[in-house]
């Protein structure tokens, strides 16, 4: 499913990293930034995982996710959803070709949203 055209327009005028956060199994949410972060052009969102601890074990543990970010005009977005996490195959390969390679680039989690929220307006 494609993100609304709105959000996509607003994630190209994206202001800083965005907020991923993932709960572990006691329901407890973990919230990190994350500035490598790419658009995939089926409408999910990539985040490389370079130092997730935390993260990668509610991720493990078959959490669901959330992700935020704000514009430059000060709007913000929140996306819900589930995930896949890769090390390895073709999400993986493709995100080798965008990340830095300054960084572990371990991982990455691509988010598969299912509800879009600007502001406390439900998008879809």
């Amino acid at each position: 499913m494609l993100l609304p055209q709105e959000v996509t327009a607003a994630w190209e005028k994206r202001n800083g990293p965005l907020v991923l956060t993932t709960l572990d199994h006691e329901g407890v949410p973990n919230s990190i930034y994350a500035s490598i972060v790419h658009l995939l052009n089926d409408g999910r969102i990539a985040i490389v995982d370079n130092y997730f601890d935390k993260t990668l074990k509610n991720l493990m543990d078959g959490c669901k996710v959330s992700v935020l970010f704000i514009t430059t005009g000060g709007t913000s977005y929140q996306i819900k959803g589930d995930y896949e996490y890769s090390t390895s195959g073709r999400i993986f390969e493709n995100m080798l070709t965008w990340a830095d390679p300054k960084h572990p680039r371990r991982g990455v989690v691509v988010i598969n949203h299912r509800v879009v929220y600007r502001g406390a307006e439900k998008l879809t």
